[in-house]
């Protein structure tokens, strides 16, 4: 309505023109030069020289179309912004953080924050790919549906993995990243209205990507089990309970998004947890798993026996599953193994997370040929390929990364060790901080991140080690991202508020009040880095007493 006005000021303003040609008057907007002085925007003569049959449009005229711009930003987007809610406007948690880091400078930080080595790939893999980038044929176009001698390579390997034979030409397709196999099966299975079950905390890429197929995400909230019930700071488990999930499944219901190991929490889902899934999925027909695998070389506390929770009894009876059952990826339960769960999954995985090379972009869909063609329709029109050189590198290096690696029985195993290794180097500094780690000797974990718990006291206590002691109760702040904010600018140390990975409704009841998420997946250096900034903290920890005394101050001055 506004735009509609503004536009009806300017023909009455040029109105002079029809009465006139020899002395028509013009209407322009308001140009500057460098130099801040206005300039004609028709013929860039300065204010000073302009013509004075030019009609400078009032002040009240220009903030009407500045105020339509604001509100109509949005009136012509496209369908798929649309989906999204529209040009965002606010920062998102990677760029505010980001923007954070700069300003107490990269240098200056340890950076457990996004997901993604900081280290170089295997030599070998390297060497693959300077063979590959060597070999004239590999630079150029390849089969859209993924690299001949790469679908090979992974249908042999699933074929293995989940216990039967895989067509490499009909059943796997080659995607530009994981993430862009999850894109292109949301886009060939969800119609809108369609809605997918996400458990909760979750992925925050997910959410998006649901929305941009049309689809409407469902939550399912893990429910958190402390080890100790008494002690606000004790961490514990993860669990899927069945009435939650069969509570939300329904006959829109088109798929059900597993992730495990999962990000963010370093859950392994149980096998009995699986079958929970698998027994929802045989009651809704349409409707599929998309299992996004890409962390499942990283198993650093494989499952135990016990972990399936089962007895004899005819309650709760044993799963049929066996743990480990693959011999090239131990510890890892592929979904689409289970009993009649093949022709009702499409498992996603990719290299980048493997082999410490996310820039290298290849990812993979494995399923039932109905599921994958679909996907094989499509590509040829998003991408056509990804990239032929780095598809023919990872073929290249899938062998050989079951060969003997560093004194380990393969590189698979070293792997393993590597991230133990580091796990245990920042839980130790975590847990003398006072963070609420997992035991890992009790829980299951994998991928490389943990999900810390930080109670609100320890919290308090910890946010008094700065140069501007206040009390959180007051701050307008999520607990997660005021402590996370603190944590980066006044010890250096950058660490990811768990909200973006709740929904809205969760994290305005605060349960991602008391979690942030650290990433281990960072050299040794970057690691001890952070261990020392943690030891600091403990070192300056205010005693109770002294605590005490600092918030009646606070609160006096305020």
């Amino acid at each position: 309505m506004k735009l509609g006005y503004a536009l009806s000021c300017l023909l009455l303003l040029s109105s002079d023109e029809k009465k006139s040609p020899t002395t028509a008057t013009a209407f322009v907007l308001p140009r500057y030069n460098n130099n801040n002085n206005l300039v004609n925007r028709a013929n860039g003569d300065s204010d000073s020289s302009r013509s004075n049959n030019v009609v400078r449009p009032s002040s009240s005229l220009l903030s009407l179309l500045d105020d339509d711009d604001d509100n109509n930003s949005n009136s012509n987007i496209g369908e798929a912004t649309e989906r999204l809610g529209g040009i965002q406007q606010g920062p998102t948690v990677w760029t505010e953080f980001g923007r954070m880091a700069e300003e107490v400078g990269a240098d200056q930080i340890a950076n457990l924050g996004q997901g993604f080595p900081d280290w170089a790939p295997p030599k070998f893999a390297v060497d693959s790919l300077v063979e590959a980038a060597t070999d004239p044929k590999q630079h150029q176009y390849t089969r859209p549906e993924g690299h001949p001698s790469l679908v090979r390579e992974l249908a042999k390997r699933y074929s293995i993995h989940l216990d039967r034979d895989i067509d490499p030409m009909n059943e796997v397709a080659v995607t530009v990243g994981a993430s862009q196999a999850l894109y292109m099966t949301l886009q060939t299975v969800l119609k809108p209205g369609d809605e997918v079950i996400l458990f909760e905390p979750f992925f925050d890429l997910y959410v998006n990507q649901i929305k941009l197929a049309g689809g409407t995400p469902v939550y399912v909230p893990l429910r958190f089990v402390p080890y100790d019930s008494d002690d606000s700071s004790s961490s514990g488990n993860w669990v899927l309970d069945a009435d939650a999930l069969n509570s939300r499944m329904s006959p829109r219901t088109k798929a059900i998004i597993l992730n495990s190991p999962h990000n963010p929490t370093g859950k392994i889902f149980t096998a009995n947890e699986m079958d929970i899934i698998a027994e929802s999925v045989g009651y809704h027909n349409d409707c599929v798993v998309i299992s996004d695998e890409v962390y499942k070389y990283i198993v650093h506390a494989p499952p135990k026996d016990d972990d399936n929770e089962c007895s004899d009894s005819e309650e709760k009876p044993c799963s049929s599953l066996h743990l480990g059952e693959s011999p090239i990826c131990d510890g890892h339960i592929h979904f689409a193994s289970l009993p009649g769960m093949y022709d009702r999954t499409m498992t996603i995985s990719s290299a980048g997370k493997t082999f410490s090379a996310t820039g290298w972009q290849v990812g993979w869909c494995i399923g039932p040929s109905r599921l994958v063609k679909r996907v094989h329709q499509l590509l040829p029109y998003v991408q056509f390929c990804a990239s032929t050189l780095v598809q023919d590198a990872l073929a290249k290096s899938l062998p050989k990364a079951d060969l003997p690696y560093e004194g380990y029985k393969s590189y698979y195993h070293y792997l393993k060790e590597t991230y133990l290794k580091k796990r245990n180097m920042l839980g130790k500094a975590l847990t003398e901080a006072g963070f609420g780690i997992p035991d890992y000797d009790r829980t299951p974990g994998g991928g490389f991140f943990i999900l810390a718990r930080v109670d609100q006291d320890t919290a308090q206590r910890i946010m008094m080690t700065g140069s501007d002691k206040k009390d959180t109760t007051s701050s307008d702040k999520r607990r997660d991202w005021e402590l996370c904010e603190f944590l980066l600018k006044e010890k250096g140390i950058l660490c990811i508020p768990s909200s973006p990975f709740f929904s809205k409704e969760r994290v305005d009841e605060g349960a991602s009040d008391e979690f942030i998420r650290i990433a281990f997946c960072k050299t040794d250096e970057t690691i001890e880095n952070a261990a020392t900034k943690f030891q600091e903290i403990l070192k300056s920890l205010p005693k109770k007493e002294e605590e005490s005394r600092l918030l009646v101050e606070e609160k006096a001055e305020n």
